[in-house]
This record gives structure tokens, C-alpha cells and sequence, in this order.
């Protein structure tokens, strides 16, 4: 049998629909799937044979609308206008229908296949709601396909529907709107053609749009999709056909086609729905505590602390089975290198340099497995996007909106993926700001240094330490947010007062635009609101609980701990070897006193500097350097330079509490030194990835500086004011 052309099908959806889990499905690409907008914020590739088919599939970011607002939006609309895509799988919540149709219809508009997957049909039985799957196509004009991703039910029949939809571009309509064609004084009968139809007036500027652009040469393969943008202002639009239409277009028709599209949209849900009415008490009981106005940040932080709490005491049960294991690693070489009579420097070099440090982490695996089964639990429940809900008012007075807090949230896993989540944000000094503050939240990587000094010094109290690091986090990163929105807005009324002052300043549009002439709308709430009014609004779906899926917690969780020890067998593996090198050779060569190796050099170079925090030995101060390369590099540093085994276990813990007691580091040392840890420079992945967002050397300079020159402040307060106190 001949083997088709490869057909490119493109997943579009709102963000939770379900869109990442279903192209997970096909493909089965390891992709985050979590229950929050904006995690999705780049395409994602992946191939698919299906019978003599073959697919090439392309999961984009999450959105409501085409608009063309948001990062994400501008990303979804080029990539379906500019490219080959032979069909859009347009991925629809089932159980929100209405909220979802909104996009169906924008799709559809663009003249392109679309097949509707209605997700999370298992849902829609639950809640005893009922879909008529035989009207629904005709009132859309397009094929309808149940499917459960999370299930995996459908998934056949959806993809057959794709492979055998990609040249059917027109369906017979049925609207059954008799008194309203009879009405209408429209020389066409659009309803024949067309799924969406808009009132007479606005039909008849579409219809003289399209001729006015043929008749000036313009080329389109939809005439009435670019009509209907030019309609609504669409800047990109009407800056590529560059016609005068102010004879046509005398005001922004793009709140009156958002209120038609949901008029439509409620008369599909009438006819199509059945059981509307059922709802989820269970979630709207929950949200009345989770969401509350005075009791939903507390309620997150108490959240945050039961999710310590596993962390340490599960987590610290389960470490010491590894330390066993590592113990017996690090004695059975050891044996055997002396058994080989190896020369020492190669055997010290694989037992105090290799297995102590890799083997130092490790053994916080649990640890970290345990932070990242809660997290993900708490993501894949729906319950972390109710926190940048809770997270608005606060952030809004700050000068950052609620949607600003789900970089922060992401941060304790990866700043890496964090700081890409700032492309959600349209608002390019928002999207700076969030940068700015995102590698302050405790990424995993500080977790080990946390978990070892708080044990070491607070016992029963670790917890209350290492917890207290998170809310410090969230605090300085909160307050840098404030002084740079405050001090952007003096800057912005210092110009203005200036340009006012010379006579050059301008009108900037009339009520209910924006300086382009836009209307900010709201496709889930039908909404139009005054940009100038509202600052960095927060628009975020709060979907309904449901129980975490084991595939998805499993995907999330595999790929966090993968990443920790792929980091273990390469970078910290490499440091681990450098550290010793420096430690164990200076001018000199091969030396027998740490204190005149190269290492040493450097540490004590900066050792003044961090003396005021607290931290002035030479051992922390190198280790702090290495951390650079990755944060858990500080821990297997640490074993390294004090010459300790295995740092993490009981003994190892015990004897480095010694050897520092020794130098007089104590208790509030190792408060501040994680305190240091938590604010200081992030590791060079996470660098890289803020050059690229930031686009500018600068702006990355200024935010590795000032990421620096804060952690020493905050380190020697805390010290200072500690020493005082205490």
C-alpha cells in the first residue's frame, strides 16, 4: 500500500483542556503536563503513524482566543496562518463547553480543517451532563469527537476523523433559524456557508471589506477572516493590507463580534447540552476556603508546610537506606583500590572526590522525590492555579498581576522553566520583573544545602528552618518587584511630565482603548474592559478538582528525578573532580596541606567580603563558588573540601558539625549561609536561559549583580541583627 504525504496537525486548545495529555497520548513525548496556564509556552514536535498515515503533530501553547494579546496567542495565530498545517485538532474541555467554544468559532473562522476533540467526556458522564454529538456538527459544521485523554478512550476514532478531514473544508450547516433568515435584510444567506454569522450591519462591511481588497490586489486565501480582523482593529492585520477603510471601519467592531460569538455560542449550549444545570458542589465547597479572600493565603502556606513536613520526616526515613547503600559503595572501593594497590592520589580522587560528592547527593534523592510527588499531586488536582487566584491582590498592589505568581510557583522545582514561563506575560517590563524575581523561590537544587545544615544545627526545628527559606524567597522577591514597579512608574511620569512639558504629548485614545485603538477583551468572562483602568489584568481558568492521574504524576515526577541524577552523573560529577584537583594541587604541585592549594587561594581572596555574613571561611566560600555550576554542587563541595565521606549521613553530619563548631561556625552561620544560598547568583543553566528571554547582556548583568549584591545584604542582616539578639 502507498504511503501518504506526512500531514502536519496542529493541537490548539485553552489552557487545562487536556491538549499536552492528549498529544502525550500519540506521541508518547514526556512533556510536563500540569494543571495551570502557561506551562506550555513553546511548540512541542512529535510523529505519529496511524495505518498508510503518517502525522507530524504540534502541541502549542495554550490559549482562549486568537486575539493576539499574549505572547502565546501571537505564537498560536502565526504558526497556523504561516505554516502547512493540514488539519487543527481544536482540544475542548468537555465539561466547560461553553468557555471553550469561544476559540472553536475563531478557529473555524480561519477557513482551515478543523475536527473538535471533545475532552474529558468521563467528566461529562460524572457530573450527569449529556452532549448531543449529532447536533453539535451541524450547528459547527464541523466533526465532533468524543475522546477521554486521561483515559485514553476515542483516541482512534479522532485521528481517523483527522486523517480523512484534511480536504473537507465546507459542511452542510443546519441552524434552523427560519424567523431570523426571514428577518434578515442581508443579500446572502450566510447561514448556508458559514457557522458563525453576525448581524446584517456587520455582514455588510464584511462583504465591502472583501471587495475592496480584491479590487486593490490584495491576496487571501479567507478574505472574510481578514475582514473580520480589520473589523476589530487588529493592528498586525490592517498593517498588511494597508488600505485606507475609514469610510468602512469608522470604530472598533471587536466588542460587538465577541458578544455575537457568545450569543451563539449560548444558543449551541441550549440545544446541544443537557443537564447544564448539574455542577461540581464539591469544588465550589472546597474554593469557599481555598479561594477566600482573607483565608486562601494562609490556607497556601499551611499547604506549603504539610508538604515539608513529608518532605523531611518521609523523605529523611528513606535517605537512610541510601546512606547504607553509599556507605557501602564508598567502603567496598575503597577496599578494593587498596587491594589493587593503587597509587593513593588516583584512589583519593575516586573515593573523597567522585563517590564523596556524588554519593552526598544522592543521598537527598528521597528528599527531593517526595517534593516533586506533592508538588505535582497539588498541580494535576487543580489546586495551583487557585494560588495565583489567591496571589492577585497582593501582586496587583505590587505592580505584578496574579498570572506573574505562576513563574514564582514554578520556581520551586527549576528557575530554568520558570523563567520561560514568564512569556506568558504580555507586558514586557511585567515579563522583566518576573525574571528579576523568579531565582529567588528555592529551586530543588537548594534543597539538599537546606536539608543538611538544618539538620545539623536546629534538630527538631529543621523543618521550620528549611520552610522559612521558601517564605524568604517569596518575601525578597515580592519586595524587589515593588521597588522596580515603583521605581518604573516615577521614570514613566518623569518622561511624561517632560514630553507634557514640551508640548509634545498626545492623546492616547478614547474610552475603552488603548493607545492602538484596541479594546481589551475577555473571551471567557464576555467582558470588554478599559486597559488603562486595569493594570496587568489576571486571566486564569480555576477548573474543577479532580483526582491527580497516576500516568501524569509519574511522567512529572520521573522527569524531575531524572534531571537530578543525570545532574549528579554529569555536572556535579565534574565539579566534584575540579574541586578536588584545586584542593589538592597549588604553585607548587601536588600538596599535602589543603590550606596551600589553589582552592584555598581563592577562597580566602573573598573570604573578607562574606565575613560580614557570617560565611568567612575559606572552605564555604569556594563551595559557594562551585554552586555556581549547580546548586547541589555546594553540598558535594562541601564533603569534598572538609574531607568528609558521606556528609549527609548521621556520622558524616556529626563530624562536620564538629570540624565547623571548631572554626566557630554555629547556628546562625548556617542561617545565614542558606540564606545566601537561597538569593545568590543562580546556577549558568538558569543564566542562559534569562540571557535568551531578556535579550539584552545588560539586563542579564544587572540581574546576576543584583541577585548577588541581595544575598549578601539579606546574608549579613540576618547575621548582624542575629548576633545582637542572640
Amino acid at each position: 500500500m502507498e504511503q501518504e504525504k506526512e500531514l502536519q496537525v496542529g493541537f490548539v486548545g485553552n489552557p487545562n483542556c487536556g491538549k499536552t495529555t492528549l498529544f502525550n497520548a500519540y506521541t508518547g513525548a514526556r512533556l510536563k503536563v500540569a494543571n495551570w496556564p502557561g506551562v506550555t509556552v513553546e511548540k512541542k514536535e512529535g510523529a505519529l503513524k496511524y495505518h498508510k498515515h503518517q502525522f507530524k503533530l504540534v502541541d502549542l501553547p495554550g490559549i482562549y482566543s486568537l486575539t493576539s494579546y499574549t505572547m502565546e496567542e501571537k505564537l498560536t495565530r502565526q504558526f497556523i496562518l504561516n505554516s502547512d498545517v493540514d488539519v487543527i485538532v481544536d482540544v475542548a474541555d468537555a465539561s466547560a463547553l461553553e468557555r471553550n467554544l469561544y476559540l472553536t468559532l475563531q478557529l473555524i473562522e480561519l477557513g482551515k480543517p478543523v475536527v473538535l476533540a471533545l475532552n474529558m467526556m468521563d467528566i461529562v458522564r460524572e457530573r450527569g451532563m449529556e452532549i448531543d454529538l449529532h447536533r453539535l456538527p451541524e450547528m459547527l459544521g464541523i466533526p465532533c469527537i468524543p475522546v477521554s485523554a486521561r483515559k485514553r478512550t476515542g483516541l482512534q476514532i479522532l485521528i481517523h476523523t483527522v486523517a480523512h478531514h484534511k480536504e473537507k473544508r465546507r459542511a452542510i450547516l443546519e441552524h434552523q433559524h427560519p424567523e431570523r433568515e426571514k428577518q434578515s435584510s442581508h443579500r446572502h444567506n450566510h447561514h448556508e456557508e458559514f457557522a458563525m454569522v453576525y448581524n446584517d450591519a456587520i455582514e455588510d462591511k464584511i462583504d465591502e471589506l472583501t471587495e475592496r481588497m480584491k479590487a486593490a490586489g490584495f491576496e487571501s486565501p479567507n478574505y472574510r477572516w481578514h475582514a473580520i480582523k480589520l473589523l476589530e482593529q487588529d493592528a498586525e492585520i490592517m498593517g498588511q493590507v494597508g488600505l485606507d477603510l475609514s469610510d468602512i471601519i469608522d470604530r472598533s467592531y471587536e466588542a460587538d463580534i465577541i458578544n455575537e460569538k457568545y450569543d451563539f455560542i449560548e444558543e449551541i449550549i441550549e440545544e446541544c447540552l443537557v443537564n447544564k444545570q448539574t455542577k461540581a458542589a464539591f469544588t465550589d465547597k472546597v474554593d469557599r476556603l481555598l479561594t477566600h479572600r482573607y483565608l486562601g493565603l494562609p490556607m497556601f502556606l499551611c499547604i506549603m508546610a504539610a508538604v515539608f513536613f513529608l518532605t523531611f520526616f518521609i523523605g529523611d526515613w528513606l535517605k537512610g537506606y541510601f546512606e547504607n547503600f553509599l556507605e557501602w559503595i564508598s567502603g567496598t572501593v575503597a577496599g578494593q583500590l587498596a587491594a589493587a594497590k593503587v597509587n593513593t592520589v588516583l584512589s583519593s580522587l575516586v573515593v573523597d572526590g567522585i563517590i564523596s560528592g556524588v554519593g552526598g547527593i544522592l543521598t537527598f534523592l528521597p528528599n527531593i522525590f517526595i517534593l516533586f510527588l506533592a508538588l505535582a499531586f497539588l498541580e494535576d488536582s487543580g489546586y495551583m492555579s487557585r494560588v495565583a487566584y489567591v496571589m492577585d491582590g497582593l501582586m496587583g498592589k505590587l505592580g505584578l498581576s496574579g498570572r506573574a505568581f505562576i513563574p514564582m510557583v514554578l520556581g520551586f522545582g527549576c528557575s530554568v522553566p520558570a523563567v520561560m514561563a514568564s512569556r506568558a506575560l504580555e507586558d514586557p517590563a511585567d515579563r522583566r520583573r518576573t525574571i528579576f524575581v523568579t531565582p529567588f523561590m528555592s529551586c530543588s537544587a537548594k534543597l539538599p544545602v537546606y536539608v543538611l545544615f538544618s539538620e545539623m544545627f536546629f534538630g527538631k526545628n529543621a523543618m521550620v528552618a528549611a520552610f522559612s527559606m521558601y517564605l524568604l524567597g517569596m518575601v525578597v522577591g515580592i519586595a524587589t518587584a515593588f521597588v522596580m514597579s515603583r521605581m518604573e512608574s516615577r521614570g514613566k511620569e518623569a518622561a511624561e511630565g517632560g514630553a507634557k512639558k514640551d508640548g509634545s504629548a498626545k492623546e492616547t485614545g478614547s474610552a475603552g482603548k488603548d493607545a492602538t485603538g484596541q479594546v481589551a477583551s475577555c473571551a471567557s468572562c464576555k467582558k470588554t474592559c478599559d486597559r488603562r483602568e486595569i493594570v496587568n489584568p489576571l486571566l486564569i481558568e480555576l477548573p474543577e478538582y479532580k483526582t491527580p492521574n497516576a500516568r501524569t504524576i509519574a511522567i512529572y515526577v520521573w522527569e524531575k528525578v531524572r534531571d537530578y541524577l543525570t545532574k549528579a552523573g554529569t555536572t556535579i560529577f565534574i565539579a566534584s573532580i575540579i574541586v578536588w584537583f584545586i584542593l589538592n594541587f597549588g604553585p607548587k604541585g601536588l600538596v599535602s596541606d589543603m590550606t596551600e592549594s589553589f582552592g584555598a587561594m581563592v577562597g580566602k581572596a573573598l573570604t573578607p567580603v562574606l565575613a560580614t555574613a557570617g560565611i568567612g571561611l575559606w572552605q564555604i566560600v569556594l563551595a559557594l563558588i562551585s554552586g555556581l555550576a549547580a546548586k547541589e554542587v555546594v553540598v558535594s563541595s562541601i564533603s569534598v573540601l572538609f574531607g568528609i565521606g558521606n556528609v549527609s549521613s548521621s556520622a558524616g553530619m556529626g563530624e562536620l558539625s564538629t570540624v565547623l563548631a571548631g572554626l566557630g561556625f554555629g547556628a546562625l552561620n548556617a542561617y545565614a549561609l542558606m540564606v545566601f544560598v537561597l538569593l545568590y547568583t543562580p546556577c549558568v543553566a538558569t543564566i542562559a536561559v534569562i540571557r535568551r528571554e531578556l535579550k539584552s547582556a545588560k539586563w542579564t548583568a544587572v540581574t546576576i549583580v543584583y541577585q548577588l549584591f541581595v544575598a549578601w545584604l539579606v546574608a549579613t542582616v540576618v547575621y548582624q541583627v542575629g548576633r545582637l539578639l542572640l
